[in-house]
């Protein structure tokens, strides 16, 4: 049986680990599926992600996180 999935469009935060470093892009638009979270990105969106994380440009701000290991 085919199910209907109800996405919403929201600004969601894209993370990325690309070369040991996490790369955060904020108030990224997407369709967002209400009942899983799956986030969902128009291929002009994905471009300007890769473009943006390609360019290596100054950083709006800069965070620090603590990273733990699941052992």
């Amino acid at each position: 049986m085919w199910s209907t999935y109800r996405t919403t469009e929201q600004n969601v935060t894209y993370t990325l680990e690309t070369d040991g470093k996490l790369v955060v892009i904020e108030n990224v638009p997407a369709r967002v599926n209400v009942e899983t979270g799956e986030q969902l990105f128009a291929p002009e969106t994905v471009e300007r992600l890769q473009k943006l994380i390609w360019e290596q440009r100054k950083p709006k701000r800069m965070l620090q996180v603590p990273v733990y290991e699941y052992a």
